[in-house]
């Protein structure tokens, strides 16, 4: 007695047969199916791979962000004529400019995400739909076994509690351990 089974998938829906008719009139197209079918499923390596990339636009556009904010703070305020005998908001002029020029590279470092992911999502227009998916569910993940944050301490911080630095499944797996061991250590102190 053979106990193995073949498991048959059939290549068109049940209810429809492709008929010389329908491939004729263009109703049927060659591998569509097949190929919708397979965009339509996001692996989870390539999903956190796609991930780790949009991570690498948001800092690959940071940087020259902060650059262009710190350029254009010291040609704005660089240029300003200043009287060391007249205070701003009581603090000396060139320690003013200087904290204000410091100002424009911290949002240069806040806006370059933003840039970064613009530009990413216009790369990625085609798949948008099925990352957005996963985001979703990989956020249900994070939210299910993270940690809660109550028992932090200063001293002791909760390790990456959103889950931004996962980028493969070996840091997912990684960041599950990290989160366990958080836990062991916030429920169970160390003995003296």
């Amino acid at each position: 007695m053979n106990c193995s089974r073949t498991l048959r998938i059939p290549l068109w829906p049940t209810h429809i047969s492709p008929s010389r008719n329908a491939l004729s009139r263009g109703l049927v197209r060659h591998n569509s199916t097949v190929s919708e079918q397979a965009k339509q499923n996001l692996s989870w390596p390539e999903y956190l791979a796609i991930r780790k990339s949009k991570r690498r636009w948001e800092t690959a556009a940071t940087i020259p962000c902060v650059f262009l904010g710190f350029g254009g703070g010291v040609l704005y305020f660089g240029n300003l004529e200043t009287d060391a005998s007249k205070l701003i908001m009581g603090i000396d002029p060139f320690f003013f400019y200087g904290f204000a020029t410091l100002g424009c590279a911290g949002f240069g470092y806040l806006i370059g995400p933003t840039i970064g992911s613009a530009f990413w999502r216009m790369t990625h227009r085609r798949t948008m739909a099925l990352i957005e998916a996963r985001d979703r569910e990989f956020h249900k993940h994070i939210v299910k076994n993270r940690v809660d944050p109550t028992a932090q301490t200063a001293t002791n911080p909760v390790p990456d509690f959103y889950g931004e630095k996962i980028g493969s499944l070996h840091e997912y797996r990684q960041w599950l351990r990290d989160q366990a061991k958080y836990k062991r250590k916030s429920e169970w102190p160390e003995e003296l």
